[in-house]
């Protein structure tokens, strides 16, 4: 009889590049169940579905009051999200493995009846929204509670890159291992050329404020005819993305693009020259960030010119695939492009091209699929 696995996140899972990998994985292992918003997921044998109206965070005047007081333990399992499948989750019978996505899907997964638990943490959960006040003062020691009780519990930890790893190792006295947000290796992928009179500039990702887009818009403009910039972006609550369009729409080099699929965004992404990205480090998540659009990049085998932080800096200039700007202005920016030639395009491309199976999904998975083995076999 094969392993029963329950794989526990709030997302829509359908969607979520990260847990569709980890879920592929999975399901080469054993028969999986899935717990999260959306259709049933690839992959999975059965699946929990989430109310879309259903928040994973309490939304009660009681539960925001027990958040507000620090009473964590009466706030646990009593999300929306959470009550709507734990009834269904408890009575889904014996796992072998249960894997929480996230903080927020630890109390849930240590409610399901399962022999070991994995803990894939796609951020620093303590502050993953903190540039909100509300959720800074509110949710974030909750974060760090769900964090304190259950990981010293579970049986390995994940993050995404090696500085996230060693904080919660460091932390909450954890062995950790790293599993990046890297994208699946496309052999049938080479640079594009480039074309002397346009250098073409490419973002993709959320339409954030504090993705410095505007910084983005703004930089190609001052850099002249030789410079375009598209951005494929993805409306999000909070976000900005009519905004964008309307200062977008003044600039004759710079287009706004309905987002990509996962799947299909470096195809779409291979006929550009740069990815660029202007991060402020802001907390812990966003000094250790180590980005999907980066490995989207590699894959689409552009060169890439990314702000400051020490594991882009070091995957940068380790396998010379761009720049680094000197800050994340929009003067920083031109300061970074204004003398690139072409020459120089075409090799942080070509860097691209020779890095782009080792920064693939590959290493990762034979690394995620290492441990789910082991646990099973522990089991």
């Amino acid at each position: 009889m094969r392993p029963r696995i329950l794989c526990v996140s709030f997302s829509p899972i359908h969607a979520d590049s990260r847990v569709l990998r980890q879920i592929e994985l999975l399901a080469g292992r054993g028969e999986v169940t899935t717990v999260g918003y959306g259709p049933a997921p690839k992959g999975a044998a059965r699946h929990i579905q989430v109310p879309d109206d259903a928040a994973s965070l309490p939304q009660t005047p009681l539960g925001v009051a027990r958040l507000a007081l620090r009473r964590h333990r009466g706030v646990e399992l009593k999300s929306p999200g959470e009550k709507a499948v734990l009834a269904e989750v408890v009575a889904s019978g014996h796992y072998d493995l249960v894997v929480a996505n996230d903080a927020r899907a630890l109390p849930l997964a240590f409610a399901a009846d399962g022999d070991k638990v994995y803990a894939d943490m796609h951020e620093w959960a303590p502050e993953e929204r903190s540039t909100i006040f509300v959720w800074r003062v509110l949710v974030g020691p909750y974060m760090e509670h769900l964090c304190r009780t259950y990981l010293p519990r579970v049986d390995a930890v994940t993050s995404v890159s090696s500085g996230l790893s060693k904080l919660y190792a460091d932390t909450y006295e954890l062995t950790t291992e790293t599993v990046r947000n890297s994208a699946d290796f496309r052999e049938d992928l080479a640079p594009s050329p480039v074309d002397p009179e346009r250098i073409r500039l490419v973002h993709s990702g959320t339409a954030d404020v504090e993705r410095n887009i505007m910084e983005l818009i703004e930089a190609t403009e001052s850099l002249g005819d030789r410079f375009s910039l598209d951005l494929y972006l993805l409306e999000v609550p909070g976000g900005h993305l009519a905004e964008i369009k309307a200062r977008a729409a003044t600039s004759p080099r710079v287009t706004v693009h309905d987002p990509v699929p996962p799947a299909t965004l470096p195809t779409v992404l291979n006929q550009y020259d740069l990815g660029v990205f202007l991060y402020p480090l802001q907390t812990l998540s966003h000094l250790y960030h180590l980005p999907n659009k980066f490995f989207d990049f590699v894959q689409a085998r552009l060169g890439l010119v990314f702000s400051p932080a020490p594991e882009i800096e070091d995957y940068i200039g380790r396998y010379e695939l761009g720049l680094i700007t000197p800050d994340t202005t929009a003067d920083g920016l031109v300061s970074a492009l204004r003398d690139l030639t072409v020459d120089d395009v075409q090799r942080f491309k070509q860097a691209s091209d020779r890095s782009a199976r080792e920064l693939s999904s590959e290493p990762d998975r034979a690394t995620q699929d290492a441990l789910i083995g082991r646990l099973l076999a522990d089991g």
